[in-house]
């Protein structure tokens, strides 16, 4: 897998999301943060995440999409549980992924981070094939971007979020000792 000039991955599924912005100017893209979604919460499959981070949600499908329909959120990337990979937002842009967040003192993380969703819950394990697709991003992108470090939306906003969640193992996050990861 490799980062096109124009901040697509290569060869991953594009489903383009409306939901982005442009990063601030002259800012390094150095922060992975990793997330999990399920629609609706703990089902998995059928399509709904792509339809949140495309705006066409129908709220009559399920009682909870009702809350969330008018949310205009994204991630650069979906990781569903086959590990099939999905860009939404070309890296160069900002995604809507993260919220209120903070880290090593910087706030707005959005501005100079990768949003990766994986397709689960804070309540049950993530597959071999979310995890070996996710090694594939983040080795696509250590070697496109200046990388510090990979963290869960829960390092960045704590107390607030709680994703990738506990049952999200970071010993199989597999990054070079210039990036450092959350303390297991």
């Amino acid at each position: 897998m490799i980062v096109g000039a124009d901040g697509w991955l290569d060869p991953v599924n594009r489903i383009e999301s409306p939901n982005w912005d442009a990063r601030p100017p002259g800012g390094p893209i150095e922060l992975i943060v990793v997330h999990n979604i399920s629609l609706p919460p703990g089902c998995f499959g059928g399509g709904h995440i792509a339809r949140l981070f495309t705006n066409t949600l129908d709220p009559s499908v399920d009682p909870f999409f009702a809350q969330i329909v008018g949310m205009r959120v994204s991630a650069h990337v979906l990781i569903d549980r086959a590990g099939t990979t999905t860009q939404f937002v070309a890296l160069t842009e900002r995604a809507w992924h993260a919220g209120a967040s903070a880290w090593c003192g910087l706030e707005n993380c959005n501005d100079f981070s990768v949003g990766i969703e994986l397709e689960g819950t804070d309540f049950e394990s993530f597959t071999d094939s979310q995890y070996r697709s996710l090694n594939a991003v983040i080795d696509a992108l250590l070697a496109a971007y200046p990388i510090k470090a990979v963290a869960g939306h829960s390092d960045i906003a704590p107390g607030r979020k709680t994703d990738p969640g506990p049952f999200f193992d970071w010993r199989r996050v597999h990054v070079p000792p210039r990036v450092s990861l959350p303390a297991v």
